[in-house]
């Protein structure tokens, strides 16, 4: 039995967004393209915070920019840019503008918009393992939207969009029969236990916010066992993965 190593590289903030609907309760899940991070894996819309995210002029289009902490605010505005990227959706008070190609700014202000960061609430806060060459600190929110909202992905790093039931994506998780990573698993998970977008709104905001950070061991054969602690609240603890 070895411990993976690695020269532990500094994670890369990141943030990402489980998007809810009712009649009946469901998440969004998005496929990713072959290429880049998590090449082909089926996840929650998301990805990394770009120095726009940090622009003090997002103040004049963003609803509760002033009730942030600067590295909280950025965060939201980097979950709602990536879900508006990745899926056409907007989380935010006017109408959504066309993905052109323009800055996310440029074009939630030209729309007349302003992006809204109360609407989004903490689910969750992981950090990749040190063993992984490729590591982000990644939080994770939920937004509820109306049961009519469309996704459309955007063909380049999102090729499809797909609502489903968070019971039924965790089981295609969990069978192996659709790639999906193991942080994406843990939060389908924590989320199957609430049965509307209410209750889970609900859990997560009577939640303490816990990083969690999972240990890899590699077997003999080859299996990884990866854990994670207790007190994460999470209801499985350690998950045996093979290659």
């Amino acid at each position: 039995m070895t411990t993976e190593d690695s020269a532990d590289p500094v994670p890369r903030s990141s943030a990402t967004v489980l998007l809810l609907r009712d009649d009946p309760f469901e998440v969004l899940l998005v496929t990713r393209a072959a290429r880049g991070a998590f090449a082909s894996a089926l996840v929650f819309p998301g990805g990394a915070i770009d120095p726009g995210d940090h622009d003090p002029a997002w103040r004049e289009s963003a609803s509760g920019f002033d009730e942030l902490a600067d590295d909280e605010r950025a965060l939201r505005i980097g979950a709602v840019r990536e879900v508006w990227e990745e899926t056409g959706i907007l989380l935010a008070d006017g109408p959504a503008p066309v993905r052109d190609g323009r800055e996310f700014r440029d074009a939630v202000t030209a729309a007349g918009a302003r992006i809204r960061l109360d609407a989004l609430t903490h689910f969750g806060h992981w950090i990749t393992p040190i063993a992984e060459a490729r590591r982000f600190d990644t939080h994770f929110f939920l937004a509820a939207v109306s049961p009519d909202t469309v996704a459309v992905p955007d063909g380049a790093e999102t090729l499809v969009a797909e609502w489903m039931p968070p019971a039924v994506a965790l089981a295609l998780a969990q069978s192996g029969e659709r790639p999906i990573i193991f942080p994406t698993m843990m939060n389908l998970a924590r989320l199957a236990e609430s049965g509307s977008s209410v209750e889970a709104l609900a859990a997560a905001r009577a939640r303490s916010r816990f990083t969690v950070q999972p240990e890899i061991v590699t077997e003999p054969d080859g299996a990884r066992r990866i854990t994670i602690l207790p007190e994460a609240g999470y209801p499985v603890t350690v998950w045996q993965e093979y290659r």
